[in-house]
């Protein structure tokens, strides 16, 4: 289990006031960690609508400028919207932040459901951890506490590298929220241990990072391909799995696939829950990346819970 400890974060007195950075982010997880740093001085403009696949989404105008006028880019990287690379200006600059290619964040590796977004075919199969080096990796990576911590940081420090004069607020603010995210960690994590062993099957192969940070049994997702739905080889061997015993509970998501899980745990005794890894069904602001974890920790518990009770 990866545990994270915060930084050392020395704050001075008051900024002094300035005109903040037009912000443009992602997904709605990236856009609430950067308007936590940003405070009351100005609020990043969120391009993707909640509920719309990040995988694949086509800009309006007003996005595209939008995008155009902004003094930095915050975004999760081109695992995730390959769209948005290509709408990106290529002049160099330090204008765009991608958040995968930070050396601090922590990284898996991709698995062969992310192989449409990976030119690297002849990889080899060691695995993959904190190393950079050019092969594809799971984007999902904010659903670690510990990569949303590494993130607050780098992201307070791009927008002081880019405002100075409200450098001083920025660090303060991602200091607050590093304090507020640990206690949720440690919270989460609470929560979580007494059901470590419990199987269970996920819809979309989303959730590696969370499981990985807090040890849980994960046994496999039903679609294992981010653009293509499952193969009926691959739902039959989800149903095996599932008749196997091992499997205590399925999880479709907010946006797909609740249909689906229903149909293959109806009558069974296998529970059923929803998760929402982008945060779909949360208003976007703030507090929506800490309500994200806790609300994934609280339905995986309470389904798993319930079975093995």
């Amino acid at each position: 289990m990866h545990r994270f400890t915060l930084p050392a974060l020395f704050l001075s007195a008051t900024p002094l006031a300035a005109d903040p950075p037009r912000v443009v982010t992602d997904i709605a997880p990236v856009h609430s960690l950067v308007a936590t740093v940003m405070g009351d001085l100005a609020q990043p403009e969120l391009l993707l609508p909640q509920g719309a696949d990040p995988h694949a989404f086509q800009m309006r105008p007003s996005q595209m400028r939008a995008l155009s006028q902004a003094d930095l880019v915050f975004w999760v990287g081109a695992e995730l919207t390959p769209w948005l690379e290509r709408a990106l200006p290529g002049d160099g600059t330090s204008r765009t932040v991608a958040l995968l290619d930070l050396p601090s964040t922590h990284l898996r590796e991709a698995s062969h459901s992310h192989d449409a977004h990976d030119d690297h075919s002849d990889h080899d199969d060691h695995e993959k951890d904190d190393s950079h080096d050019g092969h594809a990796h799971d984007p999902h990576a904010w659903l670690s506490p510990e990569n949303g911590a590494v993130w607050l940081t780098e992201i307070a420090e791009a927008l002081a590298h880019h405002d100075p004069e409200n450098a001083e607020q920025y660090r303060a603010n991602a200091a607050d929220a590093l304090a507020r995210l640990q206690q949720i960690d440690t919270e989460i994590a609470t929560l979580l241990d007494p059901v470590r062993n419990q199987g269970f099957v996920v819809f979309h192969d989303a959730y590696g990072y969370f499981t990985d940070h807090y040890g849980l049994s994960s046994l496999g997702a039903v679609r294992e391909s981010d653009s293509a739905p499952p193969s009926a080889a691959r739902l039959a061997e989800i149903e095996e799995l599932l008749n196997n015993g091992r499997v205590a509970c399925v999880f479709a998501e907010a946006a797909e696939g609740q249909d689906m899980m229903r149909d293959l745990v109806d009558g069974t005794d296998i529970g059923f829950g929803v998760l929402d890894p982008n945060g779909s069904n949360l208003p976007p602001g703030p507090n929506l990346y800490t309500d994200l974890l806790q609300g994934q920790a609280g339905a995986i518990a309470e389904c798993l819970g319930d079975s093995a009770s």
